[in-house]
């Protein structure tokens, strides 16, 4: 279930949590604690509108431990629905802090996901930036879906090296997915950050922090992959506006 520690708005399919870093990371750190593993997800307009596509995608994105808004315009519309402390919480800086509390606090990570090249620039740029984080695991899976014999492989492999936090980075929707279906199997908390790795490991350029508090990110990195995510942002953009305003009109009558 959602954790309800936090308060939620619902953003048109998504039942987003209103946090900063500072209270994300105490939410994950509980998790850590309490020893039973979870989940996390960084909600976009693009999961936001992968959600609304598929219900059963919805609903294991709206099961997660934590929904963390990641994208400037989740954020507006949980503010205009009354939640004025609403912030954005970006995915590759919660890592970089999570890395940091990690190394603070005695506590394992692990990496899963991503082209080898990225899981070897990632450790290696970790090693500088957190030269005592305890760094239990880090994978680079096929990028196919997994046969039976070798999901339970490397699930077995997670359990034994037992990191506390596992980022993922297989992309929306295919990382959510994945975390729902093992979130009783694997006893770290999951978190799906996505292309953060691509942006630790420094193989693809972050938007400047002024165009993401604009709500612009999507227009940067749209120059960056045209080919891959013109549908992305160019059809769902628009789907999304529409929607939330309708959301919007309806919660004033």
């Amino acid at each position: 279930m959602n954790n309800q520690t936090l308060k939620t708005e619902r953003v048109v399919s998504l039942n987003v949590n209103v946090c900063d870093h500072d209270s994300a990371i105490r939410q994950i750190a509980e998790l850590v604690r309490r020893g039973a593993g979870g989940y996390v997800c960084f909600s976009t307009v693009h999961m936001v509108m992968e959600s609304h596509d598929d219900a059963e995608y919805a609903k294991k994105v709206n099961e997660a431990n934590l929904i963390v808004p990641d994208g400037m315009p989740l954020v507006w519309m949980q503010k205009l629905q009354g939640a004025g402390q609403a912030a954005r919480v970006r995915a590759n800086d919660l890592m970089i802090m999570l890395c940091r509390y990690a190394e603070a606090n005695d506590l394992t990570v692990g990496f899963y996901g991503g082209k080898q090249a990225v899981i070897d620039a990632i450790l290696e740029r970790a090693k500088k930036d957190f030269p005592n984080l305890k760094i239990a695991y880090a994978f680079s899976p096929p990028f196919r879906p997994l046969t039976d014999a070798e999901d339970t492989q490397v699930t077995a492999e997670i359990n034994e090296k037992n990191p506390d936090i596992l980022f993922m980075g297989l992309g929306c929707p295919k990382q959510e997915n994945w975390m729902s279906a093992h979130k009783n199997k694997i006893k770290a908390v999951m978190l799906g950050v996505g292309a953060s790795f691509d942006f630790f490991a420094g193989n693809v350029k972050e938007s400047p922090e002024w165009l993401g508090k604009l709500g612009l990110e999507w227009l940067f990195r749209l120059t960056q992959e045209p080919r891959r995510l013109w549908r992305r942002y160019l059809i769902l953009n628009p789907r999304f506006v529409r929607l939330a305003t309708l959301q919007l009109l309806k919660s004033q009558k």
